[in-house]
């Protein structure tokens, strides 16, 4: 990392699992600026798991964090309280010229928490994104990291109306465009394909031998926590797998829940396959190909629309509504013959293909340093 002359450096917050995939291309794209940008990266180990966390970054080229604050698990008021214990002392170390968080779980809450009251200027990437629903952790943490954030960095245009709407002033933000596409465009070449990842988890690849199948994940605590709700999508699921192959990427929470509400059976299918948590490369592979991604994951559907895969997302809303105005995306909720229909469209004409929006390019990233270079000299001025 090359020293800017009077700027400190910039402290970087990940996570959890989709921050990796936002944080990657910023850091390399913060190397590669002239001159380039200084840096350190902090995992708040909001997300533990080890061996998953190291195939993951492995795979986004990510390196390895310089301070790992491993809080672990728990409610999210013990979470983010444990975060910003252990962060406050890094920020008051470190000096940094700002903090920049990215995405929207308690991490990035928690951290923008710290260095605002600490007078250190918040940078968050992903910003304006709105699903309306306040029932969904989420959301609180968007809202308030935006009302905080001395730059704020947007992946649509319309996230600058939700920002306007609530306040912050047009001038704070920019439209930087997406950098979780930055990731899947860079990562393309590398992904695994779909017959190696099936062979190394113990599925017969002859399973999606005719090139049709669907990806599924399924883990919002909505979907996955309330055993009707469960047992309503997992018999949508086995209604689906009736028609073409399924691989689903099973969160552990949802298998959990899967055993304890005694609902496993409704999944038991020659049909569809179980698999562990994947690594980016490998679900990379599976989705690419797909016929269809059937998911309640947000980014999963920012990605799709890249790939012009077809995506039916299991909520009832959606934060990023570029994906359906101009994407594959089709929100479907826990409706099963709106989601019989909508297979019926993927199976019969292909479905949605849509468009890449505006600022899809893989560039993102370069363009946050690009500013960023320009503004942290003015606002430490």
């Amino acid at each position: 990392m090359s020293a800017l002359p009077a700027i400190s450096p910039v402290l970087c917050v990940v996570g959890a699992r989709p921050n990796y995939m936002k944080m990657a291309p910023i850091l390399r794209a913060f190397d590669e600026h002239v001159p380039a940008i200084p840096w350190v990266l902090v995992h708040t180990g909001q997300h533990y798991d080890h061996a998953m966390n190291e195939r993951l970054f492995s795979g986004l080229r990510l390196p390895t964090p310089h301070h790992n604050l491993e809080v672990g698990s728990g409610t999210h008021a013990v979470q983010t309280a444990e975060i910003m214990k252990r962060f406050e002392p890094l920020v008051d170390a470190i000096r940094p010229s700002c903090v920049l968080v990215v995405g929207d779980v308690n991490s990035t809450l928690a951290c923008a928490l710290v260095a605002v009251k600490k007078h250190v200027a918040v940078v968050h990437v992903e910003a304006g994104l709105r699903s309306g629903d306040r029932l969904m952790p989420e959301e609180i943490n968007r809202i308030v990291v935006d009302r905080i954030s001395d730059r704020l960095y947007t992946t649509e245009r319309s996230a600058l109306e939700n920002l306007v709407r609530e306040g912050i002033e047009p001038g704070w933000v920019h439209f930087a465009g997406n950098v979780m596409i930055d990731s899947l465009l860079s990562s393309l070449p590398l992904a695994v394909p779909p017959a190696k990842t099936l062979a190394d988890h113990g599925v017969d690849p002859l399973l999606i031998d005719d090139g049709r199948y669907g990806v599924v994940t399924l883990h919002r605590p909505s979907n996955v926590d309330e055993p009707e709700q469960l047992k309503r999508l997992a018999g949508m699921l086995a209604s689906a797998a009736d028609r073409l192959p399924l691989l689903f990427a099973i969160h552990p929470r949802t298998r959990g829940n899967l055993e304890k509400f005694g609902l496993g059976a409704l999944l038991d299918n020659p049909r569809i396959a179980l698999l562990p948590p994947l690594g980016y490369l490998e679900m990379l592979g599976l989705m690419s190909s797909a016929t269809v991604m059937i998911t309640d994951s947000g980014g999963l559907q920012e990605e799709t629309t890249a790939l012009a895969v077809p995506c039916l997302t299991l909520r009832e809303n959606t934060e990023r509504p570029i994906t359906v105005e101009q994407g594959t995306n089709t929100v479907i909720g826990a409706d099963a013959a709106l989601f019989a229909r909508s297979l019926d469209d993927v199976l019969g004409s292909g479905g949605k293909r849509g468009r890449v929006p505006e600022f899809w390019d893989g560039r993102a990233a370069q363009r946050i340093a690009a500013d960023l270079h320009q503004w942290l000299p003015k606002r430490s001025a």
